[in-house]
């Protein structure tokens, strides 16, 4: 026997609700790591990814970082060379060549590197940035040649060399072929010594593993955002292996400005200006003229 259909439940009601509903995005609010507070997320994005009260710095892709430092927002994109696509032919609980494929449909970037050529306040620059929404950061073959070609346009070019660093390590699904970066890369950073270039290190979160071990620390200046995590191995290792309790910050940026491994810690939103002195120094560039005073009136004889 066939159940007669409730004409009110499952007519009039479904087409209320299809007629009233509004759809939601997904992520129009952001969360703040600390205090749990909810922000809008436009706003966030306007103030440069940074929780506006808490200050607390999210992650910040590669693209909005040029964007933010280039002097317009415009700069001229550096060709990254090509590389074996999966030399191992790696596979976990995913084969290596649809790790790949999945972060350059999220990201829109080959490998995790993205580099730029421009004016920074001014000054050209030559400008690389680490992007940890592709396999977070990790240093493989293309991310090693990434560099080493940012380091030889900016011998090439005669500018500074800014890196921005945001990795997890070396990419495990290169095996050997990843750590041999770290010397690669180490020797890059020579020749711009070398080349009497500076070379200016800013520590995002986080910086770790094989990229800090290598080029992350071989800067002229060492300069780091507000509560980055900089380290080879994690607190967590270091606590499970050493049985004790590590001090509060240990390993964040404020802690490595203390003990000297850090020069300045500074806000992001002081990051230009205070990059494009710094360079302006090391290159021994005039400074700006300052703005000549007005005149005072004359006044008059009695």
């Amino acid at each position: 026997m066939v159940e007669p259909m409730n004409w009110i439940s499952e007519v009039v009601r479904p087409r209320i609700k299809t007629l009233f509903k509004r759809e939601t995005p997904e992520n129009l609010w952001v969360k703040c790591p600390d205090t749990g507070q909810m922000v809008f997320h436009k706003e966030v994005e306007a103030n440069h990814w940074v929780i506006p009260g808490s200050e607390h710095h999210l992650k910040m892709s590669a693209a909005a970082r040029l964007k933010m430092m280039f002097d317009g927002g415009t700069w001229i994109d550096v060709a990254l060379p090509e590389v074996a696509t999966d030399p191992l032919k790696f596979r976990d609980e995913k084969r290596y060549v649809d790790r790949l494929k999945d972060a350059r449909g999220k990201t829109g970037l080959q490998d995790a590197f993205k580099i730029g050529f421009g004016r920074v306040g001014g000054i050209p620059m030559t400008l690389a940035v680490q992007e940890f929404g592709f396999m977070a950061g990790s240093l493989g073959m293309a991310a090693g040649e990434a560099f080493v070609r940012g380091a030889e346009k900016a011998v090439e070019k005669r500018t500074p060399y800014v890196l921005f660093s945001a990795s997890g390590g070396a990419r495990m699904q290169e095996g050997i072929l990843s750590l041999m970066q770290m010397p690669r890369t180490t020797v890059a950073a020579r020749r711009l010594r070398d080349a009497r270039l500076p070379y200016i290190v800013v520590l995002t979160n986080p910086t770790t593993g094989g990229v800090t071990a290598s080029y992350a620390m071989l800067g002229d200046v060492h300069l780091a955002e507000p509560g980055a995590l900089i380290c080879f191995a994690g607190p967590r290792v270091i606590e499970q292996t050493i049985r004790e309790k590590l001090p509060d910050g240990f390993q964040r940026a404020e802690y490595l400005r203390a003990h000297g491994m850090v020069d300045q810690v500074v806000h992001r939103h002081a990051l230009k200006d205070t990059i494009s002195r710094v360079c302006g120094l090391l290159m021994n560039l005039p400074a700006a003229a300052p703005a000549e005073p007005a005149a005072e009136p004359v006044p008059e004889l009695a």
